[in-house]
């Protein structure tokens, strides 16, 4: 295959920034629209959207939970009653305080005020809030268990297509619950979705945890997290679970008759993933030619490429083609039928297979005349691109298509827990080696203890990184901190993000 061609106009080595945005050029996903910092989510990156949304749709099902949908606007009034919640969203907020335009001297210009001005959703707390204080009355309406897919617009100052966007779509859940044990138990629930429905579905490993104190969502007593590691070594946060504790139920006056008679206040919970795990889909399995795609999440499993030189062949070559589409059609892959696609259109046959290779189909098959008297057909596969084509009889490509694709899968897992586990060090040993690690090494994760005070997050703050979460796993003795010297209470992941 003849790289200077085809091959990204940009590596990884070079500019990883531009790599990104190369890939979803190349993979025609999305691109930048008329509004600063939104974006146009093209067919093929929709797609990906679609797929990843009803199978996190399915499990956020299973686990007891209902669709709805609430408002896009939020008045003032309410947001104000989330005093801390506010703060932490104030400068990303939205506001809308005109309600009609009129033409003046020429121009258009705002006319008729708002009574109050209205918050363009950045997040649902306190809508959904509202609602709960309406819906529950007794223990008997408790849990109340929600999940919403919808837009919400952030005001992002530094957006980048699908990992930071001013509007963007996610789905978000809210729970209420009559104890602080139910929502906890909840909140752990749900990021065990998200661990299962990245690392199973997208095949990106994460690390679980909670998030300390300086990282928690606003509001919330504690915030679950998964952690990944992208190619060029920073973090990036996959998911989150909050445990609201009764914060938002005493704003928004969420409180039920208990069995006891006793007036009290629920427990919430909140969780949420968005379009930015289609960011970490890229930056984890992508490559100098394009997107790589986990065949779980693939649009096409297989595309199969007639090769037409000579009219009086078309009609043995479109046979064979729609043959083998109908064949791996019949076969299965995680628990659905095998998605095969016929390319027919009438474009060079490199370019097609090109294009393909760009949007990171895992399988791409060619068949022409030649291929029809042995028996064979041309397969590239994705993951192995430097090896060439292979020429399987067309039988047995069919029969093993199972079996190749679930090796597929495997193997773009096992890739990414290698790439982060060489770029991972957990035997760092103070300060000025974890100064020196980040400057050689730029990024990757240092799994090391910390003393959680005010001393640590200073020489953080000083390293220019973060810390990404508090591992559910953790030593029964962490040791000193690798900041301070002071005895530490749990190890951290720490690392620079996005």
């Amino acid at each position: 295959m003849a790289k200077a061609k085809h091959a990204l106009p940009v590596t990884r080595a070079e500019n990883f920034a531009d790599w990104y945005q190369a890939v979803i050029t190349g993979a025609d996903m999305a691109e930048h629209s008329g509004v600063r910092g939104c974006m146009v989510i093209k067919p093929w990156g929709f797609r990906l959207w679609e797929a990843l949304q009803r199978r996190l749709d399915q499990r956020i099902r299973e686990t007891g939970h209902e669709n709805c949908y609430f408002p896009l606007f939020i008045p003032l009034h309410l947001i104000e009653k989330e005093a801390e919640h506010v703060e932490g969203f104030a400068k990303e907020m939205a506001v809308v305080t005109h309600h009609r335009l009129e033409m003046k001297d020429g121009t258009l210009v705002p006319a008729a005020p708002l009574e109050e001005p209205l918050v363009v959703r950045p997040t649902s707390e306190t809508m959904i809030g509202e609602a709960f204080a309406r819906w529950v009355r007794s223990w008997r309406d408790l849990p109340v268990l929600i999940n919403q897919w919808a837009n919400v617009v952030r005001w992002e100052m530094r957006p980048r297509l699908f990992l930071r966007t001013t509007e963007f779509l996610w789905q978000e859940g809210h729970t209420a619950h009559a104890t602080a044990e139910e929502a906890m138990e909840e909140t752990r629930r749900m990021l065990a979705v998200y661990r299962e429905v990245v690392e199973d579905f997208l095949r990106i490993p994460v690390i679980a945890g909670v998030k300390s104190e300086g990282e928690r969502f606003p509001g919330a007593v504690e915030t679950h997290t998964i952690e990944a590691m992208m190619q060029d070594g920073r973090a990036l946060q996959s998911g989150t679970s909050h445990f609201l504790g009764q914060n938002f139920a005493r704003a928004a006056g969420i409180r039920f008759q208990d069995r006891d008679g006793a007036l009290k206040y629920a427990w919430t919970t909140s969780w949420g993933a968005s379009t930015r795990l289609i960011g970490a889909l890229i930056m984890t399995h992508a490559d100098d030619d394009g997107l790589r795609l986990p065949p779980e999440i693939a649009p096409h499993h297989l595309v199969v490429l007639p090769i037409i030189r000579e009219e009086g062949h078309r009609a043995a070559v479109m046979e064979a083609a729609e043959r083998l589409v109908k064949a791996a059609s019949g076969q299965a892959f995680d628990a659905q039928a095998v998605r095969a696609h016929l390319d027919a259109r009438d474009l060079p046959t490199p370019d097609k297979r090109w294009e393909w290779v760009r949007k990171g189909v895992p399988l791409i098959v060619e068949i022409g005349p030649r291929d029809l008297e042995k028996g064979t057909a041309a397969l590239t596969d994705r993951l192995d691109l430097a090896a060439g084509k292979s020429f399987p009889q067309v039988s047995d490509l069919v029969a093993g298509l199972s079996a190749r694709l679930a090796a597929h899968s495997r193997r773009l897992f096992e890739e990414a827990r290698a790439m982060r586990e060489a770029r991972t060090r957990r035997d760092i040993a103070d300060v000025a080696d974890m100064r020196a690690f980040f400057a050689e090494e730029g990024s990757g994760f240092v799994i090391a203890p910390w003393a959680e005070d005010e001393a640590s997050l200073e020489a953080i703050a000083d390293l220019g990184v973060s810390v990404r979460c508090l591992p559910y796993d953790q030593p029964a003795d962490p040791g000193p901190c690798v900041l301070t010297g002071r005895p530490a209470k749990r190890v951290a992941v720490f690392a620079k993000a996005y």
